[in-house]
C-alpha cells in the first residue's frame, strides 16, 4: 500500500508538471495530502467493511506516531530541529485549531454526518488559508519534494515564485505507474483491513487497539521516511512541515471523508487512551514549536512517551 502511494504520487506529480500546474499547488497536494494517502484509503476500506472504529483509531494513532515517534526520531537524528517563523505563525495555530475541532467532534464517542461535513469544510478553509499565504511558504513546501533531474529546469522569477522553464515529458510509463499505484492502494487497503479484523478475532483484542498501534505506524511510514531523511540533511523545516500538513489532513479528512458514508464510533481504548495522548502529544509539539527549537533531549522524551503509550495500550503496565 505504501509503495502504491509512492508510485501514484510520483507519476501524478510529473503529469501535473507536464500539464502546467504550478509546482506550489503540486507541492501542497503531495506533501500535505500525499503522505497520508495510506491512512485515507485504509479508512475508506474500513467503513465499507463495517468496522468504523478503525477510522478514528487510525487517524489518532497516526497523529500520535507522527509527533512522538517521527518528530522524536528526527530530533535525535538531526540533534536539533529549528522551527521556522512561518511554521509558528501559520501551521501551529492551524494544527491547534484542527485538533480542538476534532476533539469536540469525538467527545461523545461518535462522529456523525454533520460533524464529518464540518471537518471537511474546515479542511477547505485550511487549504484556502495555505494558498493565500503561498508566498510565505512556497520555498519550504517545494523543498520537501524528492529531487529528480526534471527539477533542474525550474527557475526562480523576480517575484520569488517557482516557475517552470520547460515542462517534463510524460509517456505511457507514467500513466501505467499512476494506474498501478491506485490499484496497489486499493488492494493494499483491502488486505490491511481484512488482516486487522482477523488479528482482532485471533488475539481477542479490539480492532481499534491494533489500528492505534500497528496500522497507524504502518501507514505513517511515508512521513517517517520524508522527515528522517530531511533531519539527516539538516532540513528542519522540511521534517516538521511534513508532520504539520499530514496531521491536519489526518484528523480533518481521514476522519471526515469516511464519516460522510457512515457514523464513526470510537472504541473504549481509542476514547480513553488515544484521545488524551493525542492531546498531550499535540500540546508538547506546540510548546516545542513556540520555543523555536526541538533539542535531542526533547526528541528522546517524545520517544519515551510513545513507548509508554504503546505499553499502556497493550496492558504491559
Amino acid at each position: 500500500m505504501v509503495k502504491g502511494a509512492d508510485w501514484l504520487l510520483k507519476s501524478a506529480e510529473k503529469i501535473g508538471l507536464s500539464l502546467g500546474i504550478p509546482p506550489f499547488i503540486i507541492g501542497v497536494t503531495i506533501i500535505g495530502i500525499g503522505t497520508s494517502f495510506p491512512e485515507l484509503i485504509s479508512s475508506i476500506a474500513a467503513v465499507f467493511k463495517g468496522v468504523t472504529e478503525i477510522v478514528p483509531a487510525n487517524a489518532i494513532g497516526s497523529n500520535i506516531a507522527n509527533i512522538l515517534l517521527i518528530v522524536g526520531i528526527s530530533a535525535v537524528i538531526g540533534r536539533r530541529l529549528v522551527v521556522t517563523k512561518s511554521l509558528i505563525d501559520l501551521d501551529l495555530p492551524l494544527l491547534a485549531i484542527s485538533t480542538a475541532l476534532f476533539l469536540g467532534a469525538a467527545w461523545d464517542q461518535k462522529i456523525t454526518l454533520i460533524e464529518s461535513l464540518f471537518l471537511m469544510f474546515s479542511y477547505g478553509i485550511y487549504l484556502l488559508y495555505t494558498f493565500l499565504h503561498k508566498d510565505e511558504r512556497a520555498d519550504e513546501i517545494y523543498e520537501v519534494l524528492p529531487a529528480r533531474p526534471d527539477r533542474r529546469k525550474l527557475r526562480v522569477d523576480k517575484l520569488g515564485e517557482r516557475t517552470q522553464a520547460k515542462r517534463p515529458k510524460i509517456g505511457a510509463v507514467d500513466f501505467i505507474l499512476l494506474a498501478v499505484g491506485i490499484v496497489g492502494l486499493a488492494f493494499g487497503a483491502k488486505y490491511l483491513i481484512d488482516s486487522v479484523v482477523k488479528l482482532s478475532e485471533l488475539l481477542k483484542i479490539g480492532a481499534g487497539v491494533i489500528s492505534l498501534a500497528a496500522v497507524a505506524l504502518g501507514t505513517s511510514l511515508p512521513e517517517l521516511l520524508v522527515s528522517a531523511k530531511a533531519a539527516w540533511q539538516k532540513k528542519s523545516e522540511v521534517a516538521l512541515g511534513n508532520i504539520f500538513g499530514s496531521n491536519v489532513f489526518n484528523i480533518l479528512v481521514v476522519v471526515g471523508f469516511p464519516g460522510l458514508f457512515k457514523t464513526l464510533h470510537l472504541d473504549a481504548q481509542t476514547f480513553h487512551l488515544g484521545l488524551p495522548v493525542l492531546l498531550v502529544a499535540t500540546f508538547l509539539f506546540i510548546i516545542s514549536g513556540i520555543s523555536r527549537k526541538i533539542h535531542i533531549w526533547e526528541g528522546a522524551m517524545y520517544l519515551m512517551v510513545y513507548a509508554f503509550f504503546i505499553g499502556k495500550l497493550f496492558g504491559l503496565f
